[in-house]
């Protein structure tokens, strides 16, 4: 018995939808809210930074082939293939030739210059992979910027749209007061000019929220339409004062700044470039073993030294200076980023303590205290004690303690990032 057509219906249904719902949350995902998951979306599909990986895992590859041995050489000669010695004619046989000598080369370079090589391709290898590092801390930095930029929009918009709400809420006052004769006909204006230069305030921060958005979209490496980005929810915690230690974070710079660590690698490879030029003084040695064919057997067999003869004095001690003031200049540079690095520390280290204050003092004294201001205006201009200039100035104090706090917000944030960027790790 076939079921109810009704039953039929309702059971395709179901399925359909069972089916295509985990479809359709696979085809699309939700990140941001906070920003360790743009962290960790950028981390996985950055084009740049995937690209710097693969650059990385190359320069790897190569020191294994930096220390080998070359290739050997192989070479066979056929000796009187005219045939000239007997009836024969040409011919390009070995066993019909008056002989065949085949020679095998291997070049041997002189002691200690593979391992020097093979150093060398490491340090460029390290020097890569700091390199990777570097511009994967430059990345999450610009993240973490544009992420505080964004929630300090916001929650500018935010107070802007409540000091827009208490504008109208004062501008129905002053209407009620104007129409029973108590106000003058310039405060309703001044009301209104106030309330139309918020409204443009506001749309700047609409438009600004929007450009953080796209910007970060760009710096997660523009993800496809079906990636939603959440707008920010909550800023990172603040680590404990006790962490932002200066010599504590000079020794966590010292040991993670990728900066330093690529200056080091260069240091390093330029070292072993140089004692590498030094060893080009001595010569290097080609063997060779010939073993010579006569008819279909091998008659005879030969042992063959060569070695390259360093003459080009000139030439080399060039190199030598060369190499030197290479090294030099890898030693000077690292000392140039290090004083850099500390200073940009001790830089922000002085502007995280100060924006940790000044939310401190807006928080607890002035914001506070241009509420209690804006009331007692409020009351007292309902009361005609107190003139419409002075509520609005009121209402400026809560606007810019409301900005001065959410900026301090952000300034620590940004504070934040740039030393984490310093010392290579989160806090």
């Amino acid at each position: 018995m076939r079921p109810p057509t009704a039953l039929r219906a309702a059971a395709f249904a179901v399925a359909v939808a069972l089916a295509s719902g985990p479809c359709r949350a696979a085809e699309e995902m939700l990140i941001g809210g906070n920003v360790e998951s743009l962290l960790e979306f950028a981390r996985d599909r950055h084009p740049e930074f995937a690209a710097l990986r693969l650059e990385a895992q190359a320069a790897a590859e190569r020191v294994a082939p930096a220390g080998a041995l070359p290739d050997p050489s192989f070479r066979a000669e056929l000796r009187d293939f005219t045939n000239e010695g007997s009836a024969a004619s040409p011919n390009l046989l070995p066993a019909r030739v008056g002989s065949t000598k085949y020679t095998l080369i291997q070049p041997l370079p002189w002691f200690g210059k593979r391992d020097l090589r093979r150093d060398a391709a490491a340090a460029g290898a390290d020097e890569a992979s700091s390199r990777a590092r570097s511009s994967w801390m430059d990345l999450a930095t610009r993240i973490k910027l544009t992420y505080a930029q964004h929630h300090v929009h916001l929650s500018s918009l935010r107070f802007a749209r409540e000091n827009l709400d208490l504008l109208a809420r004062l501008g129905d006052i002053v209407q009620a007061r104007y129409a029973g004769g108590l106000a003058q006909q310039q405060d309703v204006i001044r009301a209104q000019t106030e309330r139309s230069m918020l409204q443009g305030d506001l749309a700047m921060l609409e438009g600004e929220s929007t450009q953080a958005s796209a910007r970060m979209r760009s710096l997660l490496g523009r993800p496809p339409a079906s990636v939603k980005l959440r707008p920010p929810e909550k800023l990172r915690p603040l680590p404990a004062a006790a962490r932002l230690d200066f010599v504590a974070l000079e020794a966590r710079l010292l040991a993670n700044n990728p900066q330093l660590a690529m200056d080091a690698a260069r240091i390093v490879a330029a070292d072993k470039g140089r004692a590498l030029t030094y060893r080009n003084r001595y010569p290097d040695v080609n063997l060779g073993v010939s073993p010579i064919q006569s008819g279909t057997r091998v008659s005879e067999w030969e042992l063959m030294v060569e070695v390259n003869i360093p003459l080009q004095q000139d030439s080399r001690r060039a190199q030598e200076r060369e190499s030197e003031r290479l090294l030099e200049a890898a030693k000077l540079r690292r000392e140039a980023t290090l004083n850099q690095a500390l200073a940009d520390l001790a830089e922000g280290l002085a502007g995280l303590e100060a924006a940790r204050r000044v939310e401190t003092l807006v928080a607890t004294s002035l914001l506070p205290q241009a509420e209690l201001t804006l009331q007692s205006a409020l009351a007292g201009y309902e009361n005609g004690k107190v003139d419409f200039a002075a509520v609005l100035d009121a209402q400026r104090q809560i606007r810019r303690a409301r900005q001065d706090l959410v900026k301090a917000r952000g300034d620590q944030q940004v504070r934040l990032a740039e030393i984490e960027r310093l010392i290579g790790e989160e806090l």
